[in-house]
């Protein structure tokens, strides 16, 4: 299991562009069209589906929302964090 972050590493560590609600981090992301939102989607959810997370996915008319928090954890851990930086990663290629 992974540990809780602390809100001084939460703020440290979060990627840019996300921002954190609660015991959640976010990220909407825009695009030109919906299906261009769809697939970015079912990219999230193969990153997610190696890395065993399991991200909330809201796909919007042009936007994405993603959230993560580790649910057995109750909170943000390494895991949540690490998702973004993948997902980031991954949008920028």
């Amino acid at each position: 299991m992974a540990d809780l972050l602390s809100d001084e590493e939460i703020q440290n560590r979060l990627p840019a562009s996300w921002d954190r609600e609660g015991d959640e981090i976010v990220r909407v992301y825009e695009f030109d069209d919906y299906l261009r939102g769809v697939n970015f989607a079912q990219m999230v959810g193969e990153i997610a589906e190696a890395q065993f997370h399991h991200p909330e996915i809201v796909i919007g008319y042009k936007e994405v929302e993603i959230r993560l928090t580790t649910h057995d954890e109750g909170g943000i851990t390494d895991a949540d964090v690490e998702m973004a930086e993948l997902i980031e990663s991954e949008r920028s290629a």
